[in-house]
């Protein structure tokens, strides 16, 4: 094996994980999760030897994750190959999984930009300028996509709260 290879197997090794992470915030599925995963790390390695700059690598890997995340979205392949059957989860350590588990469901249904920014903003817990430079937008745009994904998560949560007496917690 390379050293060029060593190093990327390393680097896969060790951030794979929280990329999976962040891609099922962002798609609500793990099996689709993967594949975004799988499609990240192949481009990072096809550009492996121009990634410098290594001290910067999750920044640009998690930039790579979300362009790819939204251009599959753009091409419609997402509402084609939708499978219908629930994602199976894995354990969480919260307090209370099913409050999770809707918070999770709800999230699917925030439109891709919003649910980007708010992933990146609250999961990932990126600043605004940070998650305005992976986005490509203005900060002012990034705070207002965060506020109207805040407030369509709200409305999707309505009934769930309503149901059990509790409120959105900001």
């Amino acid at each position: 094996m390379s050293d060029r290879d060593a190093a990327f197997a390393a680097y896969f090794a060790a951030r794979s994980d929280a990329m999976r992470g962040t891609a099922y915030l962002l798609c609500g599925d793990w099996h689709r999760a993967e594949d975004l995963v799988q499609s990240t790390f192949t481009k990072l390695y096809l550009a492996w030897n121009r990634a410098s700059r290594h001290e910067v690598l999750d920044a640009y890997v998690r930039q790579i994750l979300l362009r790819t995340f939204l251009d599959e979205r753009r091409r419609g392949w997402w509402r084609r190959e939708r499978v219908n059957a629930e994602a199976t989860e894995r354990a969480v350590t919260a307090e209370s999984p099913e409050e999770r588990l809707v918070l999770l469901r709800a999230l699917t249904d925030v439109p891709p930009r919003q649910r980007a920014v708010l992933v990146l903003r609250y999961w990932e817990d990126l600043s605004v300028e940070e998650t305005a430079s992976l986005l490509q937008c203005t900060p002012g745009t990034v705070k207002s996509q965060a506020a109207r994904g805040l407030d369509t998560l709200r409305r999707l949560l309505a009934p769930t709260l309503a149901a059990t007496g509790r409120q959105f917690d900001e």
